[in-house]
């Protein structure tokens, strides 16, 4: 069965760094845009940054643009975020998720995932 695991969560504090992994298996990496999301506490969840099954193409919100670098390596079947400059308010779950080609031309934080993980969590204390 398809597996979605995330990695690299923690606390740290403001102004440093955390990079994120996700590895997937049982499915076709290269098949797959691939996106992270975050859900902070009683907040809705965020679509932050999104990339295309090739690496040819990304996507980030505002929020995390300059700040959050997204990256794959399909010969890994694994999706990374480099997320330097962190504030207080990037706390909170992050998720990754695979997004079908046959669903989507090019990847979108607005269109549906197919699978997903069960998130690692993102402390950033002031």
């Amino acid at each position: 069965q398809v597996q979605v695991v995330e990695s690299g969560g923690g606390l740290v504090q403001a102004g440093g760094s955390l990079r994120l992994s996700c590895t997937t298996s049982g499915l076709t990496f290269g098949d797959y845009h691939m996106g992270w999301f975050r859900q902070a506490p009683g907040k809705e969840r965020e679509g932050i940054s999104c990339i295309n099954y090739n690496g040819a193409g990304t996507y980030s919100a505002d929020s995390v643009k300059g700040r959050f670098t997204i990256s794959r390596d399909n010969a890994k079947s694994t999706l990374y975020l480099q997320m330097n400059y962190l504030k207080p308010e990037d706390t909170g779950m992050y998720y990754c998720a695979a997004q079908a080609r046959s669903d989507q031309h090019v990847c979108s934080l607005g269109g549906s995932f197919r699978y997903w993980g069960q998130g690692t969590q993102v402390t950033v204390s002031r």
